[in-house]
C-alpha cells in the first residue's frame, strides 16, 4: 500500500489543524488527552478513519517525546526505575496496532466513558500524594508489567484518554505526586505512541505532510505545557486534569452511547 504523502488540504483548513494541534499538546503534556481534539480535526479534513489514527499517532510522537523529554530533564522522571513499565508498554503497543483492525474494541468504547469518569471523580476526592515522601519512595517494579501492557495495548489499538489513564493508575500503583505521575505518563505515552507509528508506518497509514506540519505545532504546545505543568506542580495540573477527563468522559459518552459523530 503507497504512502499516503500529499493530501488536498487549503492553507487556511491547515492553519486550523496546526491550532488545534498547538492546544493538543499543552493539555495533552499537563494532562493527557489530547488526542481528544487531534482525532475529530483529522476527521473534519477528511482524512479516512485508518489514516486519521496513522497521522495522529505521528502528532502524539511529536508531542510526548518533547513533553517527555522536558520531565526527564529536569529530573522528574528516571527511566531506570520504569525499565518494566516502558518494556510492557512497547509490547502492548504494538500488539494493540497490529490487532488494531480485526480486534472489535466496541465493549471498550462503551466501557470508556465510565472508567474515564471514575478517574476523574478519583482526583477530584482523592489526596494529593507529598512531593518528598514520594520522591523518596521506592518503586515497586512487578506492578509495571500488567500496568505497562494494559495500557500499552489500549493505546496501540485506540488511543484517547491514555495520558490520563496513566497518570491516574500511577497515583493508584505508586508513591508518586501529581507532578511525577505526570512525567511517567508522558514518558510511557511517548513510548506506546512511537511503537503503535512504527506499526502505522509499515501498513502506509499515515499522511506524511499533514502529520508532521500538525505534530511539530503539537510539539511547540507541548514543550510549553510541560514547563508549564512542572512550574505549577499539583495545584496547576489538578484542576486542568479534572477538566480533560470530564470533557473526554463527555466526548466519549456522546460519541459512543448516543452515536453521535
Amino acid at each position: 500500500m503507497p504512502f499516503p504523502l500529499e493530501l488536498a488540504v487549503d492553507p487556511v483548513t491547515l492553519a486550523v489543524l496546526a491550532a488545534v494541534a498547538f492546544l493538543a499538546g499543552f493539555i495533552d503534556a499537563i494532562a493527557g488527552g489530547g488526542g481528544l481534539l487531534t482525532i475529530p480535526a483529522l476527521l473534519t479534513a477528511g482524512l479516512p478513519p485508518h489514516l486519521v489514527l496513522g497521522t495522529n499517532k505521528l502528532c502524539a510522537t511529536f508531542g510526548s517525546g518533547i513533553a517527555s523529554f522536558t520531565f526527564y530533564r529536569r529530573r522528574l522522571f528516571d527511566p531506570r526505575q520504569w525499565r518494566n513499565a516502558l518494556l510492557a508498554t512497547a509490547i502492548g503497543a504494538a500488539l494493540g496496532a497490529v490487532l488494531a483492525h480485526w480486534l472489535p474494541a466496541e465493549w471498550l468504547n462503551q466501557m470508556l466513558p465510565v472508567v474515564v469518569f471514575g478517574c476523574g471523580l478519583y482526583l477530584l476526592f482523592g489526596r494529593t500524594p507529598d512531593t518528598v515522601q514520594a520522591s523518596d519512595a521506592p518503586i515497586a517494579r512487578g506492578r509495571q508489567w500488567p500496568q505497562g501492557l494494559g495500557l500499552g495495548f489500549y493505546d496501540g489499538v485506540a488511543g484517547p484518554g491514555t495520558g490520563a489513564f496513566w497518570t491516574v493508575s500511577s497515583l493508584l500503583l505508586y508513591p508518586l505526586d501529581l507532578v511525577r505521575a505526570s512525567g511517567v505518563a508522558r514518558s510511557m505515552n511517548f513510548v506506546s505512541n512511537a511503537v503503535a507509528l512504527g506499526v502505522f508506518i509499515v501498513g502506509g497509514q499515515v499522511a506524511w505532510l499533514l502529520g508532521i506540519a500538525m505534530g511539530l505545532a503539537l510539539m511547540a504546545g507541548a514543550f510549553l505545557g510541560a514547563r508549564t505543568a512542572i512550574k505549577g506542580g499539583a495545584k496547576f495540573i489538578r484542576p486542568v486534569f479534572i477538566l480533560v477527563v470530564l470533557a473526554l468522559t463527555a466526548r466519549l459518552a456522546w460519541q459512543h452511547w448516543f452515536g453521535a459523530a
